[in-house]
């Protein structure tokens, strides 16, 4: 049987060992089974040329740079889930510094200092623990209706605050929207944007994936299928692949409010835990663990290939003219229409998929994802990676 190959699009990152330096596997060929990483020439400690090149042309680093921003974010995962844990309801939030070399970790209660500082990460004493900060933004949430001059807001856990996006002119109108949800005013910041979000589905057609004349990106392949962006398709409507062979159908898709659906592929359809660089090359996903706010990510998609940035805020709600959507994580990547549905990976960790934002890859822009393990945990469905299958965490 001809089964055609389908593979998630993004860029990963993988390390070699427990205690090793982290590397980037080369982009292998399309081969039919999943390959670890392989030195060829013009890598970089195994890190692929085109991942590296990205990471450079957009970070403005250097290769050693690239290698050892990866180390240390591996490395902050890790302490930033385990001190979530061991915080509770003290725990304010975590974020890396500019250059990713810092992981600082936000405590509600003073006498957690010395316990972020044991794990290596340095304290910061606020006023509110993340889950109230969270707690003050879905009381927005449930007022987006009414956000008139109003682009969006996020929690954001360096300034310990919930901060509004206001257009130009529209301040006082952001200062509006505040007092009408009741949210007090000393937690929340309101900015100025000149951000005009809006999706990045397109009509035009064209690889690698098509609904009817639209046009979007493969996110992660999930057992039976893959995941995309809800605004892609409705539940019901039915995929075509590059080459306008039938694919899949939409089973699970919920847009406004999340932007998240669930494409389940036919027998002609072998889904596979890769990731494509557009350029004939895959690598490998290992799981799906979150990474700190700060930290490097890179999205791949099939308008604009591969982009990297940083992860600037969670849990952000953004106002799209087709409605709002909320639990989405803002980065200042780029991405164009068609990229919508796509991969972001940090790491060899994948992240979520492309959500919409504001601005062009030619002038810039802020992009926004869905989280991946949202996704998972909502539809109870299992991401196919390269050695074990990863279940979504909270």
């Amino acid at each position: 049987m001809d089964r055609r190959r389908l593979t998630a699009i993004g860029v990963v990152v993988a390390a070699v060992g427990a205690a090793a330096a982290v590397t980037l596997p080369s982009f292998a060929g399309d081969g039919a089974a999943p390959r670890g990483p392989v030195a060829t020439a013009g890598t970089v400690d195994g890190a692929a040329p085109e991942v590296v090149d990205a990471m450079r042309r957009d970070l403005r680093l250097d290769r050693r740079q690239v290698v050892a921003r990866l180390k240390t974010e591996r490395w902050a995962s890790g302490v930033v889930e385990q001190l979530r844990s061991d915080l509770g309801a003290s725990y304010g939030g975590s974020w890396l510094s500019a250059d990713g070399s810092q992981l600082t970790v936000a405590v509600a209660d003073r006498a957690e200092a010395d316990r972020v500082r044991a794990a290596g990460a340095v304290p910061k004493v606020v006023v509110r623990g993340v889950a109230q900060l969270d707690a003050l933004k879905t009381r927005m949430d449930r007022a987006a209706a009414g956000a008139a001059g109003v682009t969006g807001w996020y929690v954001d856990v360096a300034s310990n605050s919930v901060v509004v996006l206001a257009r130009p002119g529209a301040e006082d109108a952001g200062w509006g929207f505040v007092a009408r949800t009741g949210v007090p005013r000393q937690a929340v910041r309101v900015q100025v944007s000149p951000e005009q979000p809006r999706l990045f589905a397109d009509v035009r057609g064209g690889d690698p994936y098509f609904i009817g004349s639209g046009r979007c990106s493969v996110g992660f392949a999930v057992v039976g299928g893959f995941v995309t962006a809800g605004h892609c398709g409705r539940v019901g409507d039915r995929t075509t692949g590059a080459d306008r062979a039938p694919q899949g159908v939409f089973r699970a898709s919920s847009f406004p409010g999340d932007d998240w659906a669930f494409v389940q592929v036919n027998a002609n359809t072998r889904v596979l835990p890769e990731v494509t660089d557009f350029r004939g090359g895959s690598a490998l996903v290992a799981g799906s663990r979150e990474v700190p706010v700060g930290s490097s990510i890179c999205r791949s998609g099939s308008t604009t290939g591969v982009r990297c940035g940083t992860v600037q805020a969670r849990n952000a709600t953004v106002r799209y003219p087709e409605g709002a959507v909320s639990g989405l994580v803002r980065t200042n990547v780029c991405a164009e229409p068609g990229d919508s549905g796509g991969s972001w990976i940090s790491g060899n960790q994948a992240q979520g998929v492309t959500s919409g934002g504001s601005g062009t890859c030619t002038v810039g822009g802020t992009t926004f994802y869905q989280p991946v393990n949202e996704i998972l945990q909502r539809n109870n469905l299992t991401l196919v990676t390269a050695g074990s299958v990863a279940r979504g965490r909270r």
